[in-house]
């Protein structure tokens, strides 16, 4: 059929009620005839009752109806444009392909068929389907000047759809954003300029957590609604709330949120207005807490991960589980990237930083971290650079107020693991906790001492001891987050510990944090957090922390209680190689799978406990006091000689070496380690394993003077 046939019969179908069945062939034809029309009146004509047509437009499919009309026009550009490429290349002669209309003329004729009597955000997906056409994918097909008006063009529409929302509707604002998703990587500086950011930020954001984007986390409620709790959680593949899942992965929005959150983050960092910014957070503080709600009620969050391969059918582990842990992670993802340019606002705009307007902003950011920690906390979710910023940032600014710091640490204190009536924890409880634990360890320095007691020391203790997390009941499987609440709880307990202004609560608590120490290692506790966790108490009780002048004997005693416990005759500390732990092994595993040429020398070989005290002995040495320090270099010598692996010796031996010559010890500890290396027997003591001049403790040893020559031995002269 001609082209001018086939137009007119297009035209005709644009009028005629929706039909689902016609409407694809009605967009191939439109297809078509923008790519072979050759009248450029046609095409002008064309586009003006496509974009009005009542077969199309009367129940529109949503942004996915938006996205062929991109898609339309992003077509037919590429097609223009390689026909023209094609004939400027054909022998003479030869009948032209397509139309024969230049690329310019085509994007000219085009937009003018955008009149006043089509909607401005309908201007936005024609235009952003032409520019993705001819300038996408290094595509030059436009020139400097053309491709300028064309951006403007396509942002000139945006603004004036987003400034009427009334009249531009829900279905007009979400088909903006999703226009300028596409056209946003191929904006000029200054075309990005000029976009109205203010009116932008409402409709992106209903845009990602609407119905087009995340649906306000309803899906979870779909899940809950098909799951049966009663005795063992079944989900079926076949239910409508995996349906509605596969759906919702199929949005427009939903693919390309990435590019979204993006122009959000754009949209934040240029708005004039900082309300619109702090409306923004809102909604981000509202759609996290109406997510961790529904996520609580849902059967499936009472699966630890530990768990799953046991709890779930392998057809849910294969399909809908996998894709609904994607989607939560995008969720996160997405609002993390939006919340980094409101944090990095907050440290630079005089309405967002005030004293007045700072501490708000800043719990609410942390509130709505804390409501996607159930994501975070799984297999290392949170292990990317804009979470890192977003966190350590936010923390440092709350650090500045302390009744912001108590605030936040009292509306979320977790439950005691004691209240929980004997049972584990459920997943949500437990990375709620360990978000708290992770927070209240940078918070110390900002509390008074009562606060870190009661919000810091209670909560952290209650984890410490073996057994907290673990399940009572008939499962006897850990959960996947023990550890890390373990470790979280250690760190946080530390944290107040070393912050002189907590030494009258430091005091009380080193004996009892020690003791659990030592009844965590090794069971519970790798060898080398134990060594530093010790390493650091020691600091804590020596000079010049207060303590050391209140209780001048602490230190001495932590260290004779380690000395004790390192002997195997006395304190039971087992020779036996430990096993590597998961540190070490990951090391390891990286180093196996590099080439040979680039591989590293292979990691220490295994300590046994009773190795791993002693080194933790010899860590402390820098921080001793003075007056103890010479008998500890010999004791800590000694107990390094009662080692009877000699390679596990050597270990020790090496790091005895590091920490009398790297430099860890300041200047006049180093003046002892001196004095006691070379005059009082500390060389043969580590090199020998005997006592040397000045010893004269162990047994058969032949006192001599100093340069005397002994039995056998010949001149040294």
């Amino acid at each position: 059929m001609p082209a001018d046939r086939l137009l007119t019969t297009v035209l005709r179908a644009y009028q005629d009620p929706l039909n689902p069945a016609e409407t694809d062939k009605i967009f191939a034809t439109t297809n078509m005839l923008l790519t072979n029309l050759n009248n450029p009146l046609n095409l002008s004509l064309l586009t003006a009752h496509f974009l009005t047509a009542r077969a199309i437009w009367q129940l529109p499919d949503g942004l996915r109806t938006c996205l062929r009309i991109i898609s339309i026009y992003n077509t037919a550009a590429i097609n223009v444009r390689r026909n023209e490429l094609h004939n400027a290349n054909a022998a003479s002669g030869q009948p032209p392909a397509g139309s024969g209309v230049h690329a310019e003329e085509w994007a000219r004729v085009i937009a003018k068929g955008l009149d006043d009597k089509t909607s401005r955000w309908t201007h936005t997906l024609v235009l952003a389907g032409i520019l993705m056409g001819m300038e996408a994918d290094e595509r030059r097909s436009l020139s400097w000047s053309l491709r300028s008006t064309l951006e403007q063009a396509v942002v000139t529409a945006a603004n004036l759809a987003l400034e009427d929302p009334i009249r531009t509707g829900p279905l007009g604002r979400g088909a903006v954003v999703l226009a300028l998703t596409y056209a946003f990587p191929l904006l000029s500086e200054s075309a990005k300029q000029l976009l109205n950011c203010n009116a932008l930020l409402p409709a992106a954001i209903e845009a990602m957590v609407g119905e087009e984007g995340f649906q306000h986390g309803d899906f979870i409620q779909a899940i809950s609604n098909d799951v049966a709790p009663e005795r063992s959680i079944v989900w079926y593949t076949g239910s409508p709330s995996v349906a509605r899942l596969q759906k919702l992965e199929s949005h427009p929005l939903a693919q390309n949120m990435g590019p979204l959150s993006r122009l959000v983050a754009f949209a934040v960092q240029n708005a004039t207005d900082s309300s619109a910014v702090l409306h923004v957070q809102e909604e981000l503080l509202a759609f996290t807490a109406g997510l961790l709600e529904q996520w609580e009620q849902c059967a499936l969050s009472r699966i630890d991960l530990s768990v799953e391969a046991m709890t779930l059918s392998p057809e849910i582990l294969q399909g809908p589980w996998p894709t609904l842990w994607e989607l939560l992670k995008k969720i996160m993802y997405t609002v993390v990237a939006t919340l980094q340019p409101i944090v990095g606002r907050s440290l630079l705009d005089p309405h967002l930083r005030n004293a007045a307007t700072a501490p708000t902003v800043t719990l609410k950011t942390l509130h709505i971290l804390r409501h996607l920690s159930f994501i975070s906390s799984r297999q290392g979710a949170n292990a990317f650079q804009v979470y890192t910023f977003t966190y350590l940032t936010t923390l440092d600014i709350l650090t500045r107020y302390s009744d912001a710091c108590a605030s936040f640490l009292q509306e979320t204190q977790p439950p005691l693991p004691s209240q929980a009536g004997g049972t584990s924890p459920s997943p949500v409880t437990q990375a709620l906790t360990l978000f708290y634990l992770n927070t209240a360890e940078h918070l110390p320095l900002s509390l008074p001492t009562p606060a870190c007691e009661s919000l810091i020391i209670g909560p952290a203790t209650a984890y410490l001891s073996p057994g907290t997390t673990t399940t009572a009941t008939n499962n006897a499987t850990t959960p996947s987050l023990t550890l890390e609440l373990f470790e979280s709880a250690h760190a946080a307990i530390l944290s107040v510990m070393s912050c002189p202004q907590h030494s009258s609560l430091t005091v009380s608590l080193i004996p009892f944090y020690i003791d659990a120490l030592l009844s965590a290692f090794p069971l519970r506790i790798s060898p080398r957090q134990f060594r530093l966790a010790f390493r650091t108490v020691v600091q804590i009780a020596g000079p010049p922390f207060p303590i050391a002048a209140s209780h001048p004997a602490l230190s001495e005693t932590l260290l004779e209680m380690l000395r004790f416990r390192a002997s195997p005759a006395e304190g039971g500390a087992s020779t036996s190689p430990l096993p590597p732990d998961q540190t070490q092994t990951q090391l390891q595993q990286q180093q196996q799978q590099q080439p040979a040429a680039a591989q590293q020398p292979p990691p220490d070989a295994p300590l046994s406990e009773q190795t791993t005290l002693v080194l933790a002995l010899i860590d402390a040495l820098p921080h001793l006091p003075l007056p103890i320090l010479e008998d500890w270099l010999s004791r800590a010598a000694d107990a390094m000689n009662c080692i009877a692996d000699a390679g596990m010796r050597e270990a020790a031996r090496r790091r005895f070496w590091d920490v009398l010559v790297s430099g860890e010890m300041d200047v006049e500890r180093a003046a002892v380690g001196v004095a006691w290396w070379g005059t009082r027997g500390g060389r043969e003591m580590v090199l020998s394993g005997g006592r040397g001049r000045g010893g004269g403790d162990d047994d058969g040893a032949e006192f001599l003077m100093s340069g005397a020559l002994g039995q056998g031995e010949g001149s040294r002269l």
